[in-house]
C-alpha cells in the first residue's frame, strides 16, 4: 500500500503538479511535452 501511495504522488503531484528548477521552473511533464513537440518540429524541417 505505501508503493501505492508513493507512485501515486511522484505521478500525480510530483511530476504534473510541482515545479522544478532543473527544468526552469516547469513541471517534469510539460518539460518532457516540450521536449517532444520540439524534435518533432525539428525533424519536420530536415
Amino acid at each position: 500500500e505505501a508503493r501505492q501511495q508513493i507512485n501515486g504522488y511522484i505521478l500525480n503531484y510530483n511530476n504534473s503538479v510541482r515545479p522544478h528548477h532543473y527544468n526552469g521552473g516547469l513541471t517534469p511533464e510539460e518539460s518532457e511535452n516540450r521536449y517532444h513537440f520540439y524534435c518533432k518540429t525539428v525533424v519536420n524541417i530536415t
